[in-house]
């Protein structure tokens, strides 16, 4: 993901382009493995002002979530090389990898209560793959951002490193697995993904409720615009 001027947010046309290369990954029987990286400062910021604020008034439907059920329903590992910062929705990609690898530079954080509305993109149940479910509601109640090195000790990320060793580190995985038959990664995938999937499913429907609640809110709309973090 290299949108640096638009720093990775998850606009209506940045999630058309990524789900298109997704699906062209999904599709190639040659590929074993996927590496979702961003930028070396910001992997993804979650969605632009301009799409919360059009969400607010329901001039649009959250199409952001689609993200999320792709990488969890591709057939091939997903490795989530996360050296830049991972804000509300964009720390939920990386939550839907198979393994993911955070920078100790870098901050990680839910931040949708900071604009007065609840969180979206299945993360309410994704933190608790890679965290306490205690440190889960403590990030989504607060909002506050984490550095990575901060949560080294108290979370279950499989690898939280210097930001020069994230890259790095991924791509050394990806070939460990890649030497692997395509056909028995796809299965192994099938059966690791498929709590997280069925608990995803279920968590979709409860937030699109909980959404329901808190964005149809004019003040919902004014705390977007100001506690937006640009």
């Amino acid at each position: 993901m290299q949108d640096v001027a638009g720093k990775n947010a998850l606009s209506p046309h940045f999630v058309e382009r990524l789900t298109e290369v997704i699906r062209e990954v999904a599709t190639n029987e040659k590929i074993k493995i996927l590496i979702l990286s961003g930028t070396s400062e910001i992997f993804c910021s979650g969605a632009d002002l301009d799409t919360l604020v059009r969400l607010c008034k329901k001039e649009i439907l959250p199409v952001d979530i689609i993200l999320s059920k792709m990488l969890l329903d591709i057939q091939i590992p997903v490795v989530a090389a996360m050296e830049g910062h991972a804000i509300g929705g964009g720390l939920a990609l990386g939550l839907c990898a198979d393994i993911a690898i955070l920078a100790e530079e870098s901050r990680y954080g839910c931040s949708f209560m900071n604009m007065g509305f609840t969180p979206g993109m299945g993360i309410t149940k994704l933190m608790e793959h890679y965290m306490s479910p205690a440190i889960a509601q403590e990030m989504q109640y607060t909002g506050n951002f984490y550095s990575g090195k901060s949560l080294i000790g108290k979370t279950n990320f499989n690898y939280i490193l210097p930001k020069v060793e994230v890259l790095e580190k991924a791509n050394i995985l990806a070939e460990a697995i890649a030497e692997k038959p395509r056909k028995s990664l796809s299965v192994l995938k099938r059966y690791q993904s498929m709590a997280r999937r069925k608990m995803f499913e279920e968590t979709y429907s409860i937030e699109t409720m909980m959404h329901e609640l808190t964005f149809n809110e004019e003040e919902i709309l004014k705390t977007i615009q100001e506690n937006y973090v640009k």
